[in-house]
């Protein structure tokens, strides 16, 4: 590969999809901060009416994007097509959370002046986007980022620049005007150097815990410039008695291996009540056996796709060993049928005897079981993690979710449904490793905009009454 060109490979050939020159970063941020004080004065319902464009134009392309999505990053077709669905409905949602989560306020005020609470974006965002979502989670960012009159440098992951591109391309169809959006073609280097550029005003990421650290520490100086940072979880499931056996089954499938298990919300591990452990193994593992691992676009579709690259397949493969070596009994072995694709059947190990588990997100197929003598045990174990993402309970009556719920540290605390699938009519984020306060989805209009407090009358009016010689 030349020095100065990224090339974008298919997961599940191998092909090559795509290639671009590296951006120059200096020169987009320099366009971008002369692109800003004209689209931050322009009125919201301008702006708004802007973004509603860039859901139509993803509307005329939805069958192109779609297909781009699954080939680029190796997820069933069927499932690109809920991705791009989530693309166009972020639109609206975001222009109600923006004037739910930002509203102006109208305040009593001395001497017949007014006061008022009203909000203003910060300037140059760089968004980073993740391969997982390449379109969906970017976009998460720049439409409300938008909205609230910030302009947008987006950075996908190098493993998905092509998705990147369309997506810039929609928006530019919209009829946004130059350079108020623009698209940053890069690997490492240049997401560190948007991040660390005295011209940007804000970091908004979507990726891993490692990557979001990194971030974090590289700006602990600064803080004036907005953080929001968008990380992973190793999340638990906890299942405790339930007549709901095949159902448990499925959720657990659903929230283990959709995506082939590459979603932060993914269930990492499955934290089981020992008196339905037996019950519950044997009705997931001939279910999880069941499920259809092929390429994006093959018919009948697929349950998973690849993981994104052959790299991952065998990082996962070794992390799946160590933990056997550890003293892990595989219920059903991790197998990547071919070696030169990164397909994957789902692996679930039961990691109940290992004595110190690895408290890190395994992003992929992969399903630790761990059994738990009952609830309290379970919630104890649910919460043996520095992350805090996602967590669901199964089981169990109104006071054991009412208890599970109170004692999970975690952002997004579901009952009898998977740990996946948030609502963007919600807001999206965690603590600890998963994130930094600062929510995404319905709530990413609090890190688009600053709230402004004034006074404010139409003539000055002052005198000093105390203090003062004769």
């Amino acid at each position: 590969m030349a020095n100065d060109t990224l090339i974008s490979y298919e997961p599940a050939t191998g092909e090559e999809l795509w290639r671009g020159a590296y951006s120059d970063v200096e020169a987009a941020v320099s366009l971008a901060r002369r692109a800003w004080p004209s689209w931050a004065a322009q009125p919201l319902t301008n702006r708004i009416e802007m973004v509603r464009r860039v859901a139509n134009q993803v509307r005329k392309r939805a069958d192109e994007f779609a297909l781009l999505i699954a080939r680029e990053a190796g997820k069933p077709l069927w499932e690109a097509r809920t991705e791009v669905d989530a693309v166009i409905n972020k639109v609206e949602i975001s222009i109600n959370a923006y004037a739910e989560r930002t509203g102006k306020k109208k305040l009593d005020s001395a001497l017949q002046g007014t006061a008022a609470v009203r909000h203003k974006p910060h300037g140059v965002m760089a968004v980073l986007g993740p391969y997982n979502f390449p379109a969906h989670l970017p976009n998460g960012h720049i439409i409300p980022a938008l909205i609230a009159g910030n302009v947008v440098l987006f950075k996908p992951s190098e493993k998905t620049p092509a998705t990147g591109e369309m997506l810039v391309e929609c928006m530019k169809a919209s009829g946004l005007p130059e350079n108020v959006v623009q698209l940053v073609v890069g690997g490492p280097d240049e997401g560190k150097a948007l991040v660390a550029h005295p011209g940007v005003d804000g970091v908004l990421f979507t990726g891993s815990a490692q990557a979001g650290v990194a971030i974090n520490r590289k700006l602990a100086a600064n803080p004036g410039k907005i953080v929001a940072l968008e990380m992973g979880g190793n999340n638990p499931l906890l299942v405790i008695d339930t007549p709901k056996i095949e159902d448990a089954a499925a959720l657990i499938v659903q929230s283990a291996f959709t995506t082939a298990g590459q979603r932060c919300t993914a269930a990492r591990r499955l934290i089981v009540k020992e008196s339905v452990y037996d019950e519950l193994v044997s009705a997931l593992i001939p279910l999880t056996r069941k499920l259809m691992v092929g390429n994006p676009l093959d018919d009948p579709p697929p349950f998973m796709g690849p993981v994104i690259d052959t790299q991952t397949a065998a990082q996962l493969n070794d992390s799946f060993v160590a933990l056997v070596t550890a003293g892990g009994k595989a219920l059903l072995p991790l197998r990547q049928p071919d070696a030169d694709k990164p397909f994957l059947t789902p692996g679930i190990i039961d990691t109940s005897a290992v004595p110190e588990r690895p408290d890190m997100e395994l992003f992929g197929p992969i399903l630790q079981v761990i059994q738990v003598p009952d609830l309290d045990s379970g919630i104890a174990e649910a919460n043996n993690t520095r992350f805090g993402l996602s967590a669901s309970l199964i089981g169990g009556t109104p006071e054991d979710y009412g208890r599970f719920w109170a004692n999970i540290r975690a952002g997004i605390i579901n009952w009898n449904r998977p740990t996946n699938g948030a609502s963007s009519a919600a807001p999206f984020g965690g603590i600890g490793l998963s994130g930094n306060h600062r929510p995404a989805a319905y709530y990413a209009a609090d890190y688009c905009a600053y709230p402004v407090a004034s006074t404010e009358m139409d003539q000055p009016r002052a005198s000093i009454a105390v203090g003062i010689k004769e």
